[in-house]
């Protein structure tokens, strides 16, 4: 009996922790993205496609803002994200829970989102958001399913239209954490870099590439050196580090030119936002 019993208890633990997870997560069968804006919620498989777009850049000027913000756990989040957007062009966020305070806060500030549903927590979806005053001409969804916690990480292939008629391709990240080894890592990157290989025009990559191991950063910049692209350098550093010292947020870009970079604090995430302005190089 008390042999059964020693059996039985661990299999039970099994069932309710299987069971308790798929009670708080869902999985999508693909990728899939959704697209929030004034007109509600819209789904697409994978990719939204918008041959209308209104060109990204205020004459000639991107700003920037990069950050995960945490899934919205710390109080003033939308105080800080208003300012942080004020000038802004182009918004990365990683960790967005699309909650109905979220909704209400893309609504009243007037923006435009594309988020990849990576999985529904407590009804809501989670994943990396794209924010911008107009739609992109593209964007499709990217995911990788994390080895060890089975939950995807994601990412955001987008294009969109520039004033001078070329067309920047941006890729928001959120990499694979909990790994043994490099090779989903690796296989994440390189998907994106293949997509990206494809672009002629400029490029920005950004978000939080979960960089906290030299090998991964050796990774990272290997995938990254075939598109040819330049790591953003900060007047003001304070990019949230992992306790081996290394950053875990970075934005590259090709074909612009860098005007100012920062990463100030706050303590609206578990990570510190950062902020870049560029400017599109002049046409001949």
């Amino acid at each position: 009996m008390k042999k059964k019993l020693l059996v039985a208890i661990p299999l039970l633990s099994a069932v309710i922790a299987v069971a308790g997870y798929q009670a708080i997560f869902t999985l999508p069968d693909q990728p899939q993205l959704s697209s929030v804006s004034d007109d509600g919620v819209v789904l697409s498989p994978q990719c939204y496609v918008n041959p209308r777009a209104k060109v990204l850049d205020k004459q000639g000027s991107i700003n920037l803002l990069v950050w995960n913000i945490y899934k919205q756990n710390r109080s003033q989040w939308d105080v800080e994200l208003t300012r942080l957007t004020d000038e802004a062009q182009l918004a990365l966020l990683q960790e967005a829970s699309m909650t109905s305070e979220l909704k209400q806060w893309i609504k009243r500030e007037g923006w435009f989102a594309n988020q990849v549903d990576a999985f529904k927590a407590f009804d809501a979806t989670a994943g990396v958001l794209n924010l911008t005053q107009d739609t992109p001409n593209l964007a499709c969804a990217f995911v990788e399913l994390e080895p060890w916690l089975r939950l995807p990480k994601s990412a955001l292939y987008a294009t969109y239209p520039l004033s001078d008629g070329d067309e920047l391709a941006v890729v928001n990240i959120h990499a694979v954490n909990f790994t043994y080894g490099t090779e989903e890592y690796l296989r994440q990157l390189s998907r994106l870099v293949d997509e990206l290989l494809e672009h002629q025009g400029p490029i920005i990559v950004a978000g939080d590439f979960n960089s906290w191991s030299e090998s991964r950063l050796a990774v990272m910049k290997q995938a990254l050196d075939k598109l040819g692209l330049h790591e953003v350098t900060y007047q003001e550093d304070h990019r949230t580090q992992f306790i081996t010292g290394l950053p875990l947020d970075h934005v590259f870009y090709r074909g612009l030119r860098l005007k100012t970079a920062e990463a100030p604090f706050s303590d609206a995430s578990d990570h510190n936002p950062i902020l870049v302005s560029f400017e599109l190089l002049p046409t001949n």
